[in-house]
């Protein structure tokens, strides 16, 4: 395989994109997680939620937190954390584990309270949007677009119906992260890996990380 600067080979003699090739959670998501097709509605909650959180962070700085967050946010059950108060607001924004960012705790019960009434179940919505798959993946990050006109749809989409911290590059970041779209490197060894479900069942409140 060429050297490229954008592929490590890790010691498991695996080549995997440069992101997730050091950093042993970085490295965990990369394998486990980011482009696996995940269609659980609970799960896509989750990641809608966390990618707002994101928004000027690094990734890294919420999959740290991603425990924490899983705790205080009820698993991410929609209509647990549709139920929550502004005294809930007010003992999350005390709480050192999470982003304490009022617009985003906010946004995330108020999304929450949309997803309890959307005529279409929110799994189903998100995915009207997944592209057609790509005839090849990226070859370099360069190629890796910020937003798409899937993403600019889904953004628009979910804004008409009242959700918040949704812009498009938000929303493309969950169509990475949900396995969308497929945007690991030719060479990786995830690369063209898509169409692999997501096993992981709706996280109980004292889920690990995964």
């Amino acid at each position: 395989m060429p050297s490229r600067p954008e592929l490590v080979l890790g010691d498991d003699g695996l080549h995997r994109c440069a992101w997730g090739a050091n950093d042993a959670e970085y490295r965990r998501y990369h394998d486990e997680e980011w482009g696996t097709q995940q269609r659980d509605p609970q799960r896509l909650f989750e990641k809608l939620c966390l990618e707002g959180f994101q928004a000027g962070l690094s990734w890294i700085t919420i999959l740290r937190r991603r425990p924490a967050f899983r705790e205080v946010f009820h698993g991410f059950d929609p209509a647990a954390v549709a139920a929550m108060t502004e005294g809930d607001v007010e003992r999350l924004l005390g709480d050192a584990r999470i982003i304490r960012h009022r617009g985003k705790i906010e946004a995330a019960i108020s999304n929450a309270r949309v997803t309890l009434e959307l005529p279409t179940p929110l799994d189903e919505l998100l995915w009207s949007f997944a592209p057609a798959p790509r005839e090849r993946n990226p070859v370099s990050f360069a190629e890796v677009p910020a937003t798409t006109p899937e993403s600019e749809a889904m953004s628009r989409a979910l804004r008409r119906l009242g959700y918040r911290f949704v812009g498009p590059t938000t929303m493309y970041a969950l169509m990475q992260a949900s396995g969308m779209v497929d945007d690991h490197l030719a060479g990786c060894f995830r690369a063209g890996n898509g169409a692999a479900m997501a096993v992981e069942p709706a996280a109980a409140v004292s889920a690990p990380v995964s």
